[in-house]
């Protein structure tokens, strides 16, 4: 869980802090642009066990970034979205969504089709993509 009275003096070690963690990037990056149910997040994630994702979830939504809504019907329905404060995080995952290809093609991998991106959004267009996310295990 995330301690609200921690201080960071560096302002990196405290993104780091409340990003870090094997699914945070991945639950960002798919609710950049939408708003998904938890069962629609844990399709896209495949290999992210159901504890594991509501932690994650929690930690995000504590740290102000996520707001999750719970519908009164049944079977239960709750819903994740980007707050305002965890809008401004866009261009952050898009540089790194940036960042990872060129990363990709100095280590010599061949570049991704738009089909194969694997990250939620095609380069560059700021707009969902592949529908899962392929996670290395």
């Amino acid at each position: 869980m995330l301690n609200a009275k921690k201080e960071f003096v560096c302002p990196t070690t405290a993104a780091l802090d409340v990003l870090g963690g094997k699914w945070k990037i991945f639950i960002l990056m798919l609710l950049k642009d939408q708003t998904l149910r938890f069962g629609e997040l844990q399709k896209r994630i495949p290999k992210v066990t159901q504890k594991m994702l509501t932690q994650q979830l929690r930690e995000l939504e504590e740290a102000g970034l996520l707001h999750r809504q719970v519908f009164a019907v049944i079977p239960p329905r709750v819903e994740y979205r980007l707050t305002e404060h965890g809008q401004t995080l866009k261009p952050v995952l898009e540089s790194l969504h940036m960042w990872g290809i060129l990363h990709r093609e100095a280590r010599g991998q061949a570049p991704l089709a738009p089909s194969d991106d694997s990250c939620g959004m095609v380069a560059g267009s700021g707009t969902p993509a592949a529908p899962v996310l392929a996670v290395a295990s």
